[in-house]
């Protein structure tokens, strides 16, 4: 008997990875989504894709060069077939991205918005032209002859290049004064333009009555050429674009005598020379300058050339101008109040009393940086410790935690340095912080910290009280506008208390702790949600109601979803919303009829982590920062939380039965990564997260 043979069946993770981002790129095909809306979401499809790359498909690519090509997955895929799959599916993808990219280009045109080319510009646009690229493009530009190098340049990881095939200019040949010297001129030469990136790649041209106009920086660049390469005897025949991707595994130096701050600089700097996993190219470029240039980069599979249209790095598209038409995004949703939680009175004083719960962005963020605001001037604070993993770009939660310390707070910070593609900005911010006096705590070796938890001390009748908060998402402004994420405020003694070991546990390693209420990763978080499902199942086989509701990023740990197939086969009832990777297929006879999945993908990215047990009809209601992947639950710190506050309780059970409701923006999750839209039934739309915005609001008018 074969024992690797699996009990049930799954969907290989990378295949439901890029059906999630083929979401994406509806909501970019979409025509009831704003046009400028439908832009950002062809650029969020890119940037996604660019991840991918540089981490799940440069995973996949390692196995095939460690002599794995023919290893099969946990899902049953072969490393090799799966290769190509990944590379033929990603092609069609972006096909479409560009076909839906040219849709939109042509609705913007109806709207008076003109993209124009450098071929397609008038005599006093040519003038903005010239005098724009002088001014703000040529002192940044970085030119490359690549035929008078030994050595061919190191391209950027995802930087957007113009490769220039240059020609000897037949009028110029007689500037040579013999024979002898014209033979030995190369009638052809090659140059590499890096487009700058410190400027916006889009640029508004002067408008013309009611047309505006916009031209891409590389068009701009295009368009002075001659200008570029007038000292040489050279005339720019043609210029296409360029990208390649590389690997972003970090391999951390082995040297005991360097600090984790400065492995972790290196890696990233050494990230930079990661191998090739992408080469993505013009089609229209000719063949002699493609072969030029596989020549001379290592590319080491075929798999990762990939042909694509005139221009790439789309994600520049999440920051196209609205050029004031504000009638072609969305509609400004103002966060709302927490009831009964004022933002001008002591925010420590009302959690004292009770739990409070923010769902942002429906409501406001503001509530956790005026907490920690507060915990900075109050005489009676001793102490804050926060767990931080990436971080807003000015970030107000830094200056509130620099403030703590100089008012004489002792403040604790752990910062994760290995938050994939922010590690440069957290190294920054931990600088920052420790040359302010903040104690800063670098996490586990082996292990990242997911965790999203504060707890601050105060001195209370000359005793330590606690009070803090337990996050599903990070402790960013920013992100907080477009993610949906519900924080826990709390003073529950033994919660807080729980939140302290976990720091404890940050701080030396060796000591496991046991935890009275919080489920905390990498230790205790599998079991404690394979007992709750068990209960579950031995509800369903008593006939006493039994039912699991689970919102999450995504789910992709085997021995989960087997257990989520045990409890649908007992008969438990299952309903998952999951906006991103489901290995688990739901509906299947025999192994899953009992659940149903969905994904909602919408102009709020789900982000919130929520578990409902059903408890034969007294909810166990827990708040998370982990999904069900292996990493979350066996690789990181991670921290769930029980909601015991029976309001809030219900606020979490009512908002994902909002989700589970909606039937605009919702796909049913399956087996076959189809995509398909939930039908809507006689004509009742039901949109999920509008619907969310009319629940708060509401709730808050109702508290008034």
């Amino acid at each position: 008997m074969n024992t690797n043979t699996p009990k049930y069946h799954y969907v290989d993770r990378e295949k439901s990875w890029l059906s999630f981002n083929e979401r994406v790129l509806q909501e970019a095909a979409d025509s009831t989504v704003p046009l400028l809306e439908r832009l950002r979401f062809i650029g969020i499809f890119s940037n996604n894709l660019d991840e991918f790359f540089r981490v799940r498909y440069a995973t996949i690519r390692r196995m095939t060069l460690t002599g794995q090509s023919n290893r099969k997955l946990s899902s049953g895929e072969v490393v090799k077939t799966l290769l190509s799959e990944i590379t033929k599916r990603v092609i069609e993808l972006q096909n479409e991205s560009l076909r839906i990219l040219t849709e939109v280009e042509s609705k913007l045109e109806e709207e008076n918005i003109f993209i124009v080319n450098d071929k397609e510009i008038n005599e006093k646009q040519q003038a903005f032209v010239k005098d724009f690229f002088l001014h703000q493009v040529s002192p940044d530009l970085v030119t490359i002859i690549l035929s008078d190098l030994a050595e061919f340049p190191l391209l950027r990881d995802t930087h957007g290049y113009l490769v220039v095939k240059l020609m000897l200019d037949d009028k110029l040949v007689q500037k040579h004064q013999s024979e002898k010297i014209r033979k030995a001129v190369s009638p052809v030469r090659y140059a590499i333009i890096e487009i700058p990136n410190i400027i916006n790649r889009f640029v508004e041209l002067p408008c013309e009555g009611d047309k505006k106009f916009i031209i891409m920086i590389d068009d701009i660049i295009r368009f002075n050429l001659d200008s570029i390469f007038n000292i040489i005897d050279y005339k720019a025949e043609a210029a296409h674009m360029i990208k390649i991707t590389r690997d972003a595994e970090l391999d951390f130096d082995t040297d005991l005598h360097k600090s984790f701050v400065e492995k972790i600089s290196s890696g990233v700097r050494d990230r930079r020379e990661g191998a090739v996993v992408r080469f993505v190219f013009d089609r229209e470029m000719e063949e002699e300058t493609l072969q030029f240039l596989l020549q001379n980069i290592e590319i080491e599979l075929n798999d990762s050339i990939i042909p694509g249209g005139r221009y790439h790095n789309r994600r520049d598209y999440m920051g196209f101008p609205n050029m004031g038409r504000t009638d072609l995004t969305y509609p400004k949703l103002l966060p709302v109040g927490v009831p009964n939680l004022s933002l001008e009175d002591s925010i420590i004083q009302q959690v004292q009393k009770k739990d409070y719960m923010v769902y942002t962005p429906y409501q406001s963020f503001s509530y956790l940086v005026k907490f920690l605001r507060e915990a900075a001037l109050d005489p009676q604070v001793l102490s804050i410790k926060i767990t931080l993993y990436r971080l807003a770009k000015n970030s107000q939660i830094i200056s509130s935690l620099i403030n703590a310390v100089k008012n004489g707070k002792q403040v604790i910070a752990q910062i994760e340095l290995q938050a994939r593609f922010d590690e440069a900005s957290n190294i920054y911010y931990s600088e920052l912080m420790q040359a302010e006096g903040i104690h800063l705590i670098f996490g586990v070796k082996g292990l990242k910290v997911h965790s999203k938890i504060c707890v601050v001390e105060r001195l209370e009748n000359k005793k330590v009280k606690r009070y803090g908060f337990i996050s599903t998402g990070n402790f960013n402004e920013s992100t907080s506008k477009i993610y949906t994420d519900v924080t826990l405020f709390t003073s529950h003694n033994q919660i807080m208390k729980d939140v302290s070991k976990v720091f404890e546990f940050l701080q030396v390693n060796y000591r496991v702790h046991k935890y009275k209420h919080l489920l905390v990763s990498p230790h205790y978080t599998r079991k404690g949600f394979y007992k709750l499902i068990e209960r579950e199942i031995t509800n369903a086989k008593n006939g006493l109601p039994a039912y699991i509701g689970l919102k999450m990023n995504s789910l992709s740990d085997i021995k989960m979803i087997d257990k989520l197939y045990d409890a649908s086969c007992a008969g438990v009832k299952i309903q998952l919303i999951i906006r991103g990777i489901c290995s688990l297929i739901p509906g299947v006879p025999g192994m899953s009829e009992n659940i149903e999945a969905i994904s909602i993908v919408d102009r709020f990215l789900e982000h919130s982590r929520v578990y409902i047990f059903g408890n034969n009809d007294k909810p166990a209601v827990y708040i998370s920062s982990a999904d069900f992947m292996t990493r979350n639950l066996d690789e990181r710190v991670e921290v769930t939380c029980p909601i015991y506050d029976e309001d809030i309780k219900q606020e979490l059970i009512d908002t994902f039965n909002i989700g589970w409701k909606g039937n605009y923006k919702t796909r049913i999750q399956s087996g076959d990564l189809s995509n398909n839209y939930r039908k809507i039934e006689e004509g009742e739309v039901f949109h999920s997260q509008m619907e969310m915005y009319k629940y708060y609001r509401e709730k808050l008018n109702n508290k008034s």
